[in-house]
């Protein structure tokens, strides 16, 4: 019975793992955020909760005591703070075919950035868009704010 339970556990794990992201257009989800939490799509907006996906293209938005925390598909970790507006503008983590990019916009607010595994294999792949410039990560960890 042992030798079966273990495994049997072991194979749910994994599946309970990746169900999150079976659907392909989902980039990630929101891990923590506050009731002031907003989610732009094709110009819908709905509140963001836990657990509600992120696709490309969307508007992560809070207002004046919001913030939202995001974990992306390749554990890109992307924190924001009150009054910001981020968009995520290209994403692709494919890394048996070399197809990563991680492409947002911090339109206003602020913004800490942890590195996932694009950053780690391809750092050029990563860029953050700013109303007067370009970041490119070449280290693990930023913070940005963008002056109102």
């Amino acid at each position: 019975m042992k030798r079966l339970l273990l495994p049997l556990c072991v194979g749910f794990g994994l599946t309970l793992s990746t169900a999150p992201f079976a659907d392909d257009s989902v980039i990630g989800y929101i891990k923590t955020s506050t009731d002031e939490t907003a989610i732009i799509e094709a110009g819908n907006k709905s509140k963001a909760g836990l657990g509600s996906a992120v696709h490309v293209g969307d508007i992560i938005k809070t207002d004046a005591n919001g913030s939202a925390g995001l974990t992306l598909k390749d554990n890109t970790v992307l924190s924001i703070g009150p009054n910001t507006e981020l968009k995520i503008e290209a994403y692709q983590f494919l890394p048996e075919q070399d197809r990563l990019e991680l492409n947002a916009s911090l339109l206003s607010g602020t913004l800490h950035y942890i590195s996932g595994v694009i950053a780690k294999l391809k750092p050029e792949a990563v860029r953050l868009n700013t109303p007067t410039g370009v970041i490119a990560v070449r280290g693990t960890r930023f913070l940005v704010k963008i002056a109102e």
